[in-house]
């Protein structure tokens, strides 16, 4: 009798388990790793939805396209705006559905399909330890003594790589080119990624790091270091801004429906600034740890829409790629 029960206790929860549903959301790893937001989002939105949330890290556009209305993402989560047309294009993705008016960014936003859940400056960290007065833009930059170093990340690999030579293109027009030539004497290393880039610049290697406007915040809540600040450029800065997505063919519409509606949630939100250390999307500053509202600001955020950073992107790496390679 004993193990007739315990049998039939084993079917009910293999039962209540087959029932469960699962969400898919494909992520990059940094987004998943301990440190970073997943696990928070993942907790808070389980304990809303009755469901399982599951991250699938890795690499996310090349990942989808590859393959393609197969593929096992219900939604997709950290692409960057400089890659948009790349996946509109692709017809993987739906329209969100989301009321847009609660959004915080610097920059309007319209974006039916590309839901942003947080954002940055594109900027130069430096350390003033080492460099007591940073430079106020790329041209003070270019004229700094040729001991200020800088380390950067291959825009061919880098999404903040990529946004740099946007950056300067949008500032420079045609002068970019000339810029890069004069900027390239204070390039010390080119890195792949971001990770590899930043390590380099907190091991002591260069004064300054291509990175973002709230990278300080990171050292200075979770170190008590205020050595570390972004240089703010008098022309301005790259808004960089992380999306989310609903991908078109999912078998759990409404969950991932849940799921994005989620993502303007305070719940979400309050995650953001101090896991993935950027900007949330859809808080008011007032919201914001002290640590992030007292950060330094540009006065302007510079920002390509898709067809014109596309239509830019491919003069901006070879002006680029043209002045390091001399």
């Amino acid at each position: 009798m004993k193990a007739l029960v315990f049998a039939a206790g084993l079917v009910t929860a293999s039962a209540a388990l087959a029932e469960t549903p699962v969400l898919t959301v494909y992520a990059p790893d940094y987004f998943v790793s301990e440190w970073g937001p997943g696990p928070g989002i993942e907790a808070a939105f389980e304990a809303q939805c009755a469901c399982d949330l599951q991250f699938k890290p890795g690499d996310l556009l090349p990942r989808l396209l590859l393959e393609g209305p197969q593929t096992q993402a219900d939604v997709v989560i950290g692409l960057y705006t400089d890659v948009t047309r790349k996946a509109r294009a692709s017809g993987l993705f739906a329209p969100h559905g989301q009321d847009l008016a609660a959004l915080t960014l610097p920059i309007s936003w319209s974006d039916d399909t590309f839901l942003p859940f947080d954002w940055s400056y594109v900027s130069l960290v430096y350390d003033e330890t080492r460099l007591p007065v940073p430079p106020a833009s790329f041209e003070a930059l270019a004229d700094a003594p040729e001991d200020v170093k800088v380390i950067l990340q291959d825009p061919r690999s880098s999404e903040s790589g990529l946004a740099l030579v946007l950056w300067v293109k949008a500032v420079y027009g045609d002068r970019a080119g000339e810029i890069w030539q004069r900027l390239a004497p204070h390039v010390l290393t080119v890195t792949k990624g971001w990770s590899e880039a930043y390590g380099l610049f907190t091991d002591g290697e260069a004064p300054m790091v291509l990175s973002f406007s709230t990278s300080p915040a990171y050292h200075i809540a979770a170190e008590g270091d205020t050595t570390k600040k972004a240089a703010i450029f008098d022309e301005g800065h790259y808004a960089y801004v992380e999306l989310a997505a609903k991908v078109s063919g999912t078998d759990q519409p409404e969950l991932a429906d849940a799921f994005m509606a989620f993502i303007l949630s305070p719940a979400f939100q309050g995650l953001i600034p101090e896991t993935n250390w950027s900007y949330p999307a859809a808080l008011p500053r007032d919201a914001w740890p002290q640590v992030f509202r007292d950060l330094p600001e540009p006065a302007k955020a510079i920002f390509l829409d898709e067809e014109t950073a596309a239509g830019l992107r491919d003069e901006a790496i070879e002006e680029w790629r043209q002045a390091l390679s001399q």
